[in-house]
């Protein structure tokens, strides 16, 4: 099965993505289809309480497989707006919809200029299956 990178984000070499929404200033951040397939399938997963601070490269929470435990870095620097709560009791339907309904949390950015590094999808995709 070939994996989906959709344009409209912006990717981490860490394998977080990131969606502007409408407003400007606010993202939403979750993990690429490439990390789920790596991890296989999910059991835990950690992310921070609403109102919350997240520092760009630093960790806002984890996830946890069968496999592996991974953090998750925050691309940018802001206040955590919302968190996908219904993933906290069910984390394996990150799985079903990675770009949609599994969004992990939507932060009020600081600085846009914090995804200036980040990859677009075509750069990522070179990246994970080059």
């Amino acid at each position: 099965m070939a994996l989906e990178y959709p344009d409209n984000l912006k990717y981490l070499d860490t394998h977080e993505y990131v969606r502007l929404d409408e407003d400007e200033d606010i993202v939403t951040i979750g993990i690429s289809a490439f990390a789920i397939d790596q991890l296989g399938d999910i059991v835990f997963l950690e992310l921070p309480d609403v109102g919350d601070s997240v520092e760009k490269g630093e960790t806002f929470g984890t996830v946890e497989s069968v496999k592996a435990v991974e953090d998750l870095k925050s691309p940018v620097t802001g206040e955590v707006l919302e968190r996908n709560d219904p993933l906290l009791t069910v984390p394996e339907q990150i799985a079903d919809d990675p770009y949609g309904d599994a969004w992990l949390i939507k932060v009020k950015v600081e600085n846009l200029d914090d995804l200036d590094d980040a990859m677009s999808a075509e750069e990522y995709k070179d990246q994970v299956e080059g």
